[in-house]
């Protein structure tokens, strides 16, 4: 606020904001007021508290005001009073030690320059200074005492835009956290950075991805992981937008064919790459009010028309942004699910690739099983009994493509659906995973990798379709059937296999017993390289002694919030724990978590770069006072 003390406009008036005016009070008001409670408690009337006398303020230039409220900085400066947060919003360095020039106040810890009068920043890494009304009442300079924003949610909603607008990041974690205190839903800010990311970003990417992964996780983690977990989401999105053309918006046809010609003219256009023919075929399927389980049915048959595409990421991505719409609605169909189009029609099939066409033609295997799909389920019909995954499981993991497909289809002849076999699937890419040997090279996990989360992808998205349609069937059968060429392709990474321990006797009474020392044993464990066995030997030790895996998992989670992790980190933890839930605490569960942690381990520590920009932003919006903490460690 502005005082304009050296000439006011009329006797008895000071200048209040421009053109707003209040008169002084008068002697005995003011008098009264300061009697009542001192300099610093608030006056009887709008908040307000006396500061000093102006004769002081003009003598001392500057001077903070304490009580109840924040520390406020109080200016004396060319003939104007200003008073502000004394707290710099960048990182909370007192702004009384700063420097004013030409009407403009610069802190001395980072430099963040602000306009004296509104108090709007200039570095955009720094948030704007809160200011605070002012009134001169009869020589006395009184100031109003409340920062509160009249609508705290909308403020730091805004405050995330704009941090994710300039990737920004411990704006965006003070907009996470800002509207987590302000009570806003955990889903509304999903929402918020989803739809940023499809609007700025021509096509879905792995920020998206990572945000879907860790907003599933919410329900595992504490509410303080959630701020970490929102703001990693936030972070990774906005790094992907940076720099980018922002989406351009495609219309749906103007008629409305019937699903299935839409099916088949999408799978038209993903086959000979015409990027705008697939995305306002989408959309048209999407305005005729087609279900989720027709545009899975109808995205995955348009994506396998190339096998294993992008090494899994295609299918993934696509999975992920119909899990993105679960979480934040379905009505924002129109604006997610087309950003997955392009790298879809773009993608590369493994049908390209000399390891899938010799010495074994496994696109050949795979079209020929395909069309003896319809057969197969005539022949065998679905059996809600089935329950044959682990032994199909083992079979998949076998060294002869030929079997492979045998055992797929015995199973289809015994009575499996499509989603047992896409559960079997995903359970045998997980030992593939828990039993890689330490004698491959590093990068080789990427290889492991790969084919859980695209097995997972394409057990979700056989799931959501459903059993209903025998053109599903199709559809989930041929995704199947890559992803088991894939696992079988990776079969060099389990020579020799390691040890998956808890099985066979294994000993494990080395290791701590009680539940709360494992787990702080396991994180011990991510703090250092070379760890990937004692990781899942510890992981191993706490399920078989009967502890709740939810503790686990969501020690699982905090070793990975807190790491400067990468995609596939995230990728896999989420995979992870959503196949534990569909096994529960079994020992197919226990596999799959054992592979989880050895994964995490082989990618832990990093140098925890945005942990610290959490932790600030979080320290900052308690009112923690980091100079200090600056100084207490030199």
């Amino acid at each position: 606020m502005q005082n304009d003390l050296l000439t006011p406009n009329r006797p008895g008036v000071s200048r209040l904001r421009g053109d707003a005016y209040v008169e002084e009070l008068g002697a005995s008001t003011a008098l009264k007021a300061a009697t009542t409670g001192g300099m610093l408690m608030e006056a009887p009337t709008n908040e307000f508290a006396l500061a000093a006398s102006l004769a002081e303020l003009k003598a001392k230039g500057r001077l903070v005001v304490h009580g109840r409220h924040r520390p406020i900085l109080v200016i004396y400066d060319r003939g104007r009073v200003f008073a502000l947060d004394n707290r710099c919003p960048h990182m909370g360095f007192p702004l009384d030690r700063g420097s004013i020039e030409d009407g403009v106040l610069t802190c001395h810890w980072h430099h963040a320059r602000f306009d004296l009068e509104s108090g709007c920043t200039f570095d955009l890494w720094a948030d704007d200074v809160p200011i605070c009304p002012v009134e001169v009442r009869n020589g006395e300079v009184w100031i109003k005492t409340t920062f509160a924003h009249a609508d705290p949610g909308a403020h730091w909603g805004q405050r995330l835009t704009e941090g994710l607008a300039h990737d920004l990041s411990l704006v965006m974690a003070k907009g996470v956290h800002g509207q987590l205190t302000a009570g806003v839903p955990q889903t509304d800010i999903v929402r918020q950075v989803a739809l940023f990311g499809a609007q700025n970003r021509d096509g879905w990417g792995v920020g998206l991805t990572i945000l879907t992964a860790l907003a599933n996780l919410l329900p595992v983690v504490s509410e303080e992981e959630a701020y970490l977990a929102l703001f990693h989401g936030a972070r990774r999105v906005a790094a992907d937008c940076d720099g980018e053309a922002p989406r351009r918006d495609r219309a749906p046809l103007g008629s409305r064919p019937d699903p299935a010609a839409l099916k088949r003219w999408l799978q038209r256009w993903t086959k000979v790459r015409h990027r705008d023919g697939a995305e306002r075929t989408l959309l048209t399927a999407i305005a005729s009010g087609c279900s989720p389980a027709a545009l899975a049915n109808a995205l995955l048959a348009a994506e396998t028309e190339r096998t294993f595409a992008d090494s899994g990421h295609s299918l993934d991505f696509i999975n992920k942004a119909f899990e993105c719409l679960d979480l934040i609605g379905w009505e924002h169909a129109s604006a997610v699910l087309p950003t997955v189009v392009g790298q879809m029609v773009a993608a590369r099939g493994a049908e390209e690739s000399t390891s899938w066409r010799q010495p074994v033609d496994l696109i050949a295997l795979c079209d020929e099983t395909v069309g003896q799909v319809p057969e197969l389920f005539a022949a065998g019909g679905i059996g809600p009994g089935w329950a044959d995954h682990v032994a199909l499981a083992q079979e998949l993991l076998g060294h002869d493509p030929a079997r492979i497909v045998d055992a797929l289809k015995a199973a289809i002849r015994t009575g499996a659906a499509p989603a047992d076999l896409s559960r079997s699937l995903a359970y045998a890419a997980a030992l593939r995973v828990a039993r890689f040997g330490n004698a491959n090279e590093h990068a080789d996990w990427e290889t492991a990798h790969h084919v859980f989360t695209y097995a997972n992808a394409v057990d979700q998205m056989v799931k959501r379709i459903g059993a209903a349609s025998s053109d599903g069937h199709l559809t989930a059968i041929r995704s199947v059937l890559h992803g088991a060429m894939a696992l079988y392709l990776a079969r060099y990474l389990n020579v020799p296999p390691a040890r998956i321990p808890g099985d066979g006797g294994e000993g494990l009474d080395d290791l701590p017993a009680g539940a709360e020392e494992i787990r702080v044993a396991l994180l011990d464990a991510f703090d250092r390289q070379h760890q990937v066995d004692r990781a899942a030997r510890l992981v191993a030790r706490h399920l078989t002694l009967g502890y709740p895996p939810q503790a686990l998992i969501a020690t699982l989670a905090h070793a990975v919030l807190r790491e400067d992790a990468g995609f596939h980190t995230y990728q896999m933890l989420e995979a992870g724990v959503r196949q534990f839930i569909a096994w529960g605490d079994t020992d197919e569960g226990r596999h799959i978590l054992i592979a989880v942690a050895r994964y995490l381990a082989a990618h832990s520590p990093t140098e925890r770069a945005a942990l610290q920009t959490a932790n600030i932003a979080r320290r900052l919006m308690r009112g923690g006072e980091l100079h200090e903490e600056a100084v207490a460690s030199l």
